[in-house]
C-alpha cells in the first residue's frame, strides 16, 4: 500500500515530538520484548521503561502504548509499517 504524500507544512504533528503509538497484540511471554525491539530499531534511543502495558479483561490480548521519539513522517511510516505486518500484532494506532 502506497502512503500519500504530506509535506511538513500539511502534518499536524511538528517534529521531532514524543509520540505515542498503541500496539494490540495475543497475549505472549515474548510479546513485549519483541515489539520493544521493533520499535528500538526505528527509534535507538527508546527505553522500555516508556511501555505502559494492559491486558485485556479476559487477558487473551495485550494492549502496549510506547511513546517513541518521532522525528519524521516517514519515521513513524516505518514503525507502522513494521509493527502491522508482524505475526503477533492484532492491530496498530
Amino acid at each position: 500500500m502506497t502512503m500519500p504524500t504530506i509535506s511538513p507544512e500539511e502534518s499536524l504533528i511538528e517534529y521531532p515530538s514524543d509520540f505515542p503509538i498503541k500496539v494490540v497484540g495475543i497475549t505472549h511471554d515474548a510479546f513485549a520484548e519483541t515489539i520493544v525491539a521493533m520499535v528500538v530499531e526505528h527509534d535507538p534511543e527508546f527505553h522500555a521503561g516508556k511501555v505502559e502495558m494492559r491486558p485485556s479483561t479476559q487477558g487473551k490480548y495485550l494492549s502496549l502504548t510506547l511513546t517513541v521519539r518521532a522525528t519524521s513522517r516517514t519515521q513513524l511510516d516505518n514503525i507502522y509499517r513494521a509493527l502491522s505486518n508482524h505475526e503477533m500484532v492484532k492491530f496498530v494506532l
